[in-house]
């Protein structure tokens, strides 16, 4: 059983992490560190984890399992500086939306560790260390994808310990899990950070009236395009291949629309918004949305 783990990176996840622990796994100790002064000072103050070190040596030390809460660009560089750090037994794991890049830069750098990577799919456009909360990973997924080999007793451990945080594990393929997060995260990120920014640029239209006349498709475009930047990059950057193909798809699927616009084809716009408003329903009754109109807002 995992009795003491490590949290490096202290915003929206790592903090999120810290006190989903606290909460609903108090006997577990937590450590955690943050290369950056402020954000170790206020995880401090929130008591994020239960001890904030200075030194990620000192973070990483005795635990069971260190989780990088890192962007994906940074694996490889915070892996190689804890690998020293470490005990035999560790296991090292992450919380990283792009699983391929990341099972290869912390096989890299920390040659011989148990390293079985894993993405709780939940967070929100919020970041740093006020942004986060116990109850993130409550009734949301955590994908794990562990490298052939990995041993079993790790495995287990590791999904006992999402577990009770509050999430339901799912065991995939680092290939398959980049290919399906492409689709149900990557792509709708980049598309919102697009049209938010062309909305933007535009100059027959001010600023001043995109902001002020958002509807409620562009206003929420502007929750998704809020996200964080450095680690958003590095998830387009590192998941390039499966971005890239889905990206190619859905502009295949685009152009098809503008066909059927251009040309009346009012069937097959029709059919088109008939099938995507069943997909809403079944994310509903998988319990990934609310049913409430308008997203459960206050109006």
């Amino acid at each position: 059983m995992i009795e003491r783990v490590a949290v490096i990176g202290l915003g929206l996840l790592g903090g999120s992490v810290g006190l989903a622990v606290r909460a609903d796994a108090p006997e577990i100790v937590t450590t955690g560190y943050d290369a950056d002064e402020a954000t170790r000072a206020r995880a401090t103050e929130r008591g994020l984890v239960g001890t904030v070190h200075n030194d990620i040596a000192e973070a990483v030390r005795d635990a069971d399992l260190v989780l990088l809460c890192v962007p994906v660009g940074a694996m490889k560089s915070v892996a190689a500086k804890i690998d020293p750090h470490l005990r035999g037994d560790a296991i090292v794991s992450d919380v990283g939306s792009s699983k391929q890049s990341v099972l290869r830069d912390l096989t890299e750098a920390l040659p011989g560790r148990t390293i079985i990577p894993a993405h709780p799919v939940a967070g929100t456009e919020q970041s740093g260390a006020d942004a986060g909360f116990a109850e993130l990973f409550h009734g949301r997924w955590c994908i794990v994808t562990p490298p052939e080999g990995a041993a079993p007793e790790a495995l287990a451990a590791l999904r006992i310990f999402w577990q009770r945080l509050g999430a339901t594990v799912e065991i995939m393929d680092a290939e398959h899990h980049d290919l399906v997060l492409a689709v149900t995260s990557h792509i709708p990120h980049l598309i919102a950070y697009t049209i938010v920014g062309t909305a933007s640029d535009m100059e027959e239209v001010t600023r001043s009236e995109v902001i002020k006349y958002s509807a409620g498709g562009f206003r929420d475009f502007t929750r998704i395009a809020a996200s964080d930047p450095t680690m958003w990059r590095d998830v387009f950057l590192h998941n390039r291949d499966a971005v890239l193909e889905m990206l190619g798809r859905f502009t295949e699927d685009l152009t098809a629309m503008q066909r059927a616009i251009r040309s009346g084809d009012g069937e097959t716009l029709h059919n088109m918004f008939s099938r995507t408003r069943a997909i809403r329903r079944q994310v509903i009754e998988q319990g990934q949305d609310d049913a409430a109109p308008d997203f459960g807002r206050k109006h």
